[in-house]
Formats: structure tokens, C-alpha cells, sequence
């Protein structure tokens, strides 16, 4: 007996050598293939790609860089802003009597854009130039000096490193197609796995799509998709395809309903019934005073049908501040007479009935972030609105110019006006109402881009919104090794089993015994 358990010892040794060998042997497998797993799903170098918009509006110039990951550019909310530059001077169009010079000013802006984007990519690198409302003013008046300014701005442009890929005048149908666009791609509207989704929690549901209303300095626009299918006005239609949707969309642009030429209107109707050169007006606040040259007012075509003689070159304006009596004279504007659609909005354009949320930008959101009427958190009814609008108003100048001395006075000085507008605007010529009004957001910034049209212009001239929903691999690169991995990890515990299984050990088999 004594001979046989000696005999038995060494085997036993020897067998438990084979299984701690095989036991570490797949503990490295393992090791490795975690290893492996963890290495392959380290993200890769960022290939980021570039795009420069340049919206030449009609007051000044933004320059916008844009970047995106160039593997996922037919993704929806990938698209980032990176730089906005605020262009030197007034908008192009107020380079008409010297238009060599409105390229060169876009020369400081272009140089930031160039520190901003790397090197190596500035020759791949698309840049794009979209003028509003001013030149479309301007193009309608002189059309030779026209002409001469996108010259000037193409030869700059084409100066820069950069891909130049066009400066031309958008139409007002554009401007709001694509500040359409623009707001629906940031907030996720057109896919379901955006990032930016839960930016506005209050937007509704992600099938359905947001409005816009746009005001500029020269242009207003309403952009939406109705509820009912019309062909009551087919001019004012657009329809897109979109990551393999269909949207009817209806859109109108009215020339000469920006805020600046509104007022410019405003006065040049109040100029009719004033007998000698002084002008109370209400819409600025008392102890103001402003002295304006008639040419100047009458130069373009939003105001030149009501030219005619005056005894007198200059308009001396004193203000009154009062809001009832400028919301009064502001309405002459919007003429709702003659209407020969279902429903129009002012000036006898069609307009179906509103539906669903709108996203109000550009100066929308900058005169009523000013007047702090922008919250999200807390929406303000539109009676508190005006009330606040009203208030605001009747401050005199004195106090409004020392509270608010870091303002340039121009801009100060038109709030009131502008406020008042907004309202008339919405309320007159749009037809949102207490009930609605809490439909409108007033968006500055949508995840770190500027809400306007040149993020929707770049996107549609680049062909990164798709018509059809992009195809995707059923597993992401990270779940396929993750899978992988598991699958190994099985196949060498079986194997271990099995070998277990079929070539007991002496050990096992005479503790089973």
C-alpha cells in the first residue's frame, strides 16, 4: 500500500502543473483580448472638417466658422460653431458710394478666421457669402453700384486662403427657408438622436418641427409647416426632403418690415401730415432728439413712394415716449384691408393658421433679451410684455442714457421703437394672440451656435443634410468588440470544461470516489 501511494504522488503533482498552466495560459488570453478590446475602441484622431459663412446683413457683416467630425457629417446636430466675428463698418450695402472698399473690410474677420482654423486645412476649407435684405434694397435702387460691391467682396474673398465658393444676394425665401433649416438641425428635429434635443425641453415632441421668425434690419421672415396641406398661395410653398422625410413648408420674407426700415417707414408716413420740420414722436423717449436729412429718408425703395416736396431738408425729431400712441402710429404699417386668401398676414399675403412652436431670432431675441423678456425658465405672458415695453418707454432720456451709458446711443435709442414693433409685428401682422404667445422662443444661442439662416445655407450648399436617412452598421464599432470579447471569454471557459470533462484529474476522481 505504502508503495502504491508513493506511486500515486508524482501523478498528481504532474496533473495539477497541466491545469495551472492551461488556468494561466487563458487568464493571458483573456488579458490580451480585454487588451485588444480596449485599444481598437480608443477613440481615433479627430478628422475635423471647416466651413466659414459670411451674413452680410444690412446693418453689418458676421463672419461664422463652422466644424464638424468628417466622419459623422450626414448626422444631425454635429455641426458646431467654433468663431463668430462681428465685421468692422456697416453692412456692405452701406459701401454704394465706395464700393471698392467694402471687400477690405472683411480682411480683419478673415484673419481671425485663419488663427482659428489649422493651417494645413485653410485651402479645404469652403467660405461662403450670403447677403440679406440691405443689398436686395440696394440691387432694386443701383443696381451698377450693386454689382460693384459683390465684386469687391468676391476679390477679397478669393484673396483668402480659404475654398471660395460664391458671394451673391439670398432671396427673402431663402433667409427663412434656411433659418429653418438652422434651428430645426440644432434642436433635433429632423432626427431623434441629436444632442441637442434637451436644449428646450418645452419644443414638443421630436416628430414634429419648429417654426422661425426671423427680423433683420431690412427683412422679416415667417417660416412653418402648417397643419393642413394648401395650394391657396403656392409661391409662399417650399417642399424638402429631409434624412427621409417630407415637409411642406410655408415661408414669406417682407422687404422693408425689418426693424430699421420700419422705421424709416414709420417716419416717412408721420412726415405727411407735419406741418413745419420739428416731429413729436412717441416711439422715442421724452427729451430725446434727433435732426435727419429728407435725402436720407427717401433714398431707397421703402421709403421713395412717399417723397415729395418739403419746404424744409431737415426733420429735427423730439420724443415723447409714449407706447399707446406708437403702437397706434406703428400699425398704419400693416395694411389689413384687402385679403383675397382664406386668411392673410398684412399687406394682402397669404398666411396659414399657426401651428405648433416658433423659434424668434436675430433681432427678435435681441431687443427682448435687452428689455430681459427672453426667459425660458419662467415665459412672461404677453400682457406683462407690454407692460414692460410700456414702462420702459416712458423713462426719460436723461435716465435711460445713464443707466445704460455702456449702449451705443443709436441702438439705445431705437429700443422703445423696437419693442413696440415687435409687438405690432407678432401681434397684427403675425395674428399670435395671449394664447399663443407662449408658442414663440426667443433663441439667441441653440447649444453654442447662433440661431439664424447661415448654419441651414452652409449645410444645404455642403450636401450634409441627406435625403434619405443615412444607412448605419447594426453594432457600433465598441459593442462589436465588446461581443468579441464575451464571445472569447465563453469559447475558453467551454474549452476548459470540456478538457476538465473528458481528462479528470486523479485528484477530482478520488475526491468523486
Amino acid at each position: 500500500m505504502a508503495k502504491a501511494d508513493g506511486d500515486t504522488k508524482p501523478k498528481m503533482s504532474w496533473t495539477r502543473k497541466i491545469l495551472l498552466i492551461l488556468g494561466f495560459l487563458s487568464t493571458l488570453a483573456v488579458i490580451a483580448l480585454i487588451a485588444v478590446a480596449v485599444t481598437q475602441n480608443k477613440p481615433l484622431p479627430k478628422n475635423i472638417k471647416y466651413g466659414i459663412v459670411l451674413d452680410a446683413g444690412s446693418s453689418h457683416t458676421n463672419l461664422y466658422v463652422y466644424e464638424w467630425p468628417a466622419e459623422k457629417e450626414n448626422d444631425t446636430g454635429v455641426v458646431q460653431q467654433v468663431e463668430v466675428c462681428k465685421v468692422e463698418g456697416p453692412g456692405i450695402s452701406g459701401y454704394s458710394h465706395a464700393t471698392e472698399k467694402a471687400g477690405p473690410s472683411l480682411a480683419q474677420c478673415l484673419q481671425q478666421a485663419e488663427e482659428v482654423i489649422p493651417s494645413k486645412q485653410h485651402q479645404e476649407t469652403p467660405v461662403y457669402l450670403g447677403a440679406t435684405a440691405g443689398m436686395r434694397l440696394l440691387s432694386l435702387e443701383n443696381k451698377s453700384a450693386a454689382d460693384k460691391v459683390l465684386s469687391s467682396v468676391e476679390k477679397t474673398l478669393r484673396s483668402a486662403p480659404f475654398n471660395f465658393q460664391g458671394a451673391r444676394i439670398i432671396t427673402g425665401q431663402e433667409e427663412g427657408a434656411y433659418g429653418w433649416i438652422t434651428i430645426n438641425y440644432l434642436l433635433g428635429n429632423f432626427k431623434q438622436d441629436s444632442g441637442w434635443t434637451k436644449f428646450l425641453l418645452s419644443l414638443k415632441s421630436l416628430s414634429e418641427t419648429s417654426g422661425a421668425l426671423d427680423l433683420g434690419g431690412a427683412s422679416t421672415q415667417i417660416t412653418f409647416v402648417p397643419n393642413e396641406l394648401s395650394h391657396e398661395s403656392p409661391e409662399n410653398l417650399l417642399y424638402f426632403r429631409l434624412y427621409g422625410k417630407d415637409y411642406q413648408v410655408y415661408t414669406h420674407s417682407f422687404l422693408c418690415y425689418g426693424k430699421d426700415q420700419a422705421l424709416q417707414q414709420k417716419l416717412a408716413r408721420d412726415l405727411q401730415t407735419t406741418e413745419n420740420s420739428t416731429l413729436f414722436d412717441p416711439c422715442f423717449h421724452e427729451g430725446y432728439q434727433r435732426t435727419i436729412n429728407l435725402s436720407d429718408l427717401f433714398k431707397n425703395p421703402c421709403t421713395s413712394d412717399k417723397k415729395k416736396q418739403f419746404p424744409f431738408s431737415q426733420l429735427f425729431i423730439q420724443g415723447e415716449g409714449d407706447y399707446q400712441k406708437c403702437r397706434r402710429n406703428i400699425q398704419k404699417l400693416f395694411n389689413k384691408t384687402n385679403c383675397p386668401h382664406s386668411s392673410c398676414s398684412f399687406n394682402g399675403i397669404y398666411l396659414p393658421p399657426l401651428q405648433g412652436d416658433f423659434g424668434a431670432f436675430s433681432a427678435f431675441y435681441f431687443v427682448m433679451n435687452f428689455l430681459n423678456l427672453t426667459s425660458e425658465q419662467s415665459p412672461i405672458a404677453l400682457d406683462k410684455v407690454a407692460s414692460t415695453i410700456e414702462s420702459f418707454c416712458a423713462r426719460p432720456w436723461n435716465e435711460v442714457k445713464t443707466v445704460y451709458h455702456h449702449v451705443k446711443e443709436k441702438y439705445l435709442s431705437e429700443y422703445c421703437f423696437s419693442g413696440a414693433y415687435i409687438l405690432s409685428l407678432l401681434e397684427n401682422g403675425y395674428k399670435f394672440t395671449e394664447k399663443n404667445w407662449q408658442t414663440i422662443h426667443f433663441l439667441g444661442k441653440i447649444g453654442g451656435s447662433d440661431a439664424g439662416w447661415t448654419l441651414g445655407y452652409m449645410l444645404n450648399l455642403t450636401n450634409m443634410i441627406p435625403a434619405e436617412e443615412p444607412a448605419e452598421p447594426p453594432l457600433s464599432h465598441g459593442s462589436y468588440v465588446g461581443l468579441m470579447v464575451l464571445c472569447s471569454l465563453v469559447l475558453v471557459s467551454m474549452l476548459l470544461f470540456a478538457w476538465l470533462l473528458f481528462h479528470k484529474p486523479k485528484c477530482l476522481q478520488k475526491g468523486i470516489v
